[in-house]
């Protein structure tokens, strides 16, 4: 029963269970039920199996007069209550074995003795807290913790009993928020616990810890320390439900980074979790009852398999939700992605002083297909110049007629020139004019950033909301509002001071 091999174990087990029937003596064939329900329940986690070894046990150990064996037993079925959610009655039972190990380690025995007796008072302690937790009498709970802690000490030979009390003293000081305590007493837990290879009660403490870390703002050990909780299930296919939260803090983890491989892999572990707690914990439900209550609570069986028959459909739909949602993840993925391009390739343009800077667009030694003369060319692309370096293309209901009237010319002219030196007619280069000065606004400068997309329009001269937009996105590729809470965001990113110019 020494190796660390579970199926090794089981075979051992089953050999002494033969070996007890050929001496048909009902206290060692009770003996040998025991320790196999011991290893379906503490090395499996098989419940089913466990539960029937246990109530074999049952009937063979109270034909004898084996207070011992009877109260090991009731420890163990009263662990199973406990898993299910059945606190109360469990607690009774924990109660009475800790009464009868507490009296039989006080007395005069031989040391082995002594030590399982402790053993049998410390565990039933244990599963108290379990219960007094599970039931908001927390206060109950950290009492007794504290008394077993003291109690036990630093004693190597109950260091597994210390690690489960450090785990619920860990869990109790998450619950009042101090993170660091509790991290401390639950890595310590593992410490004691790991030897034993107790692998529920260590995903427990990883899930724990994980949510430790969570709360203390270090994302990357908390991510590390869910996994094994994720690790533990794929190897053993058994989770508390208690530890199911995990999951949740993973899908929405990498649901806010985008990592839709990763988020559609945990989505489909958690609905695997969900069908390993409805089926094991609700039969174990349905099937203790049976065996040990009233038989009126057959009819709450009934009730139990329905839900368990529901939850398979649900299961279903969640799976086929989870396939949408991933569709759905991936379009908007491949929106994003083309966005961030077009911000990136804007934003470049603009570090770089080359946003549809019109100034530069002033063609060197444009030819003069038009025939108009030198000296009046140069006029007008001197005015324009002026034009532009003070801003006056953002008066709204600006046109060419008073364009031309301002630089004391003709339309004709003014249109002319305005083709061949920028290479566009008179209302693209005035859109473009105004659009290259919001956006630069807009990137500089973060007051812009919350202003109405109507005042930013009127800023640099457009009267319609509807046709600053069209421009902006014609213009820049994006639409101003995308614009404006992308460059929002980068600037939280940045931690930039609200308001001014940087």
């Amino acid at each position: 029963m020494y190796s660390h091999s579970s199926e090794r174990k089981l075979k051992y087990a089953d050999s002494a269970l033969w070996a007890a029937k050929l001496t048909k003596d009902d206290k060692l064939i009770g003996r040998a039920h025991t320790s196999k329900g011991i290893v379906y329940y503490f090395n499996l986690k098989k419940y089913n199996p466990a539960l029937n070894e246990l109530l074999i046990a049952y009937d063979y150990i109270r034909k004898s007069d084996d207070q011992y064996y009877k109260n090991k037993v009731a420890y163990l079925l009263g662990v199973v209550k406990s898993y299910i959610g059945y606190y109360e009655e469990a607690l009774a039972m924990f109660q009475q074995t800790k009464q009868f190990f507490e009296e039989e380690a006080a007395k005069d025995q031989h040391p082995n003795l002594v030590y399982g007796n402790k053993r049998g008072y410390y565990n039933s302690l244990h599963q108290m807290v379990v219960c007094y937790r599970n039931l908001a009498h927390q206060k109950l709970a950290d009492s007794i913790t504290d008394i077993a802690l003291s109690g036990i000490g630093m004693d190597e030979d109950y260091l597994q009993e210390r690690g489960y009390f450090l785990k619920e003293k860990g869990i109790s000081l998450f619950y009042r928020s101090d993170y660091i305590n509790s991290l401390k007493s639950l890595q310590e837990a593992i410490s004691c616990i790991s030897p034993v290879n107790d692998f529920s009660w260590m995903t427990l403490c990883y899930s724990y810890i994980g949510k430790t870390y969570k709360e203390l703002g270090n994302s990357d050990e908390s991510l590390r320390y869910l996994r094994k909780v994720d690790s533990i299930f794929n190897t053993h296919h058994f989770i508390l439900p208690e530890a199911r939260s995990s999951y949740e803090i993973l899908i929405n983890h990498y649901h806010d980074k985008g990592d839709i491989q990763k988020q559609l892999y945990y989505t489909t572990q958690l609905i695997k979790v969900d069908e390993h707690i409805t089926r094991d914990f609700t039969y174990l439900s349905s099937k203790i009852h049976r065996e040990y209550d009233t038989k009126r609570l057959r009819e709450e069986k009934i009730l139990l398999e329905q839900k368990v028959h529901r939850a398979m459909w649900l299961n279903r739909i969640l799976y086929i939700l989870a396939v949408v949602l991933i569709v759905y993840l991936l379009f908007r993925y491949r929106r994003e992605h083309q966005f961030r391009e077009k911000y990136r390739l804007l934003e470049q343009k603009i570090l770089s002083g080359g946003t549809h800077n019109i100034i530069d667009q002033v063609t060197e030694g444009a030819e003069n297909d038009s025939g108009i003369e030198i000296r009046i060319r140069d006029d007008i692309l001197k005015k324009l110049q002026e034009f532009e370096e003070k801003f006056e293309f953002t008066e709204s209901g600006l046109t060419l007629p008073k364009l031309a009237i301002r630089f004391d010319t003709n339309q004709k002219y003014l249109s002319s020139v305005i083709n061949e030196s920028k290479g566009m007619n008179f209302n693209r280069y005035i859109s473009e004019l105004r659009i290259s000065y919001i956006t630069k606004k807009l990137y500089n400068e973060r007051k812009y950033l919350h202003y109405k997309i109507e005042t930013l329009a009127e800023e640099c001269g457009i009267a319609s909301r509807n046709n600053f937009s069209d421009l902006f996105f014609q213009i820049n590729g994006i639409r101003p509002a995308d614009f404006i809470k992308k460059r929002l965001a980068d600037l939280n990113k940045e931690g930039k001071d609200d308001g001014g110019m940087y």
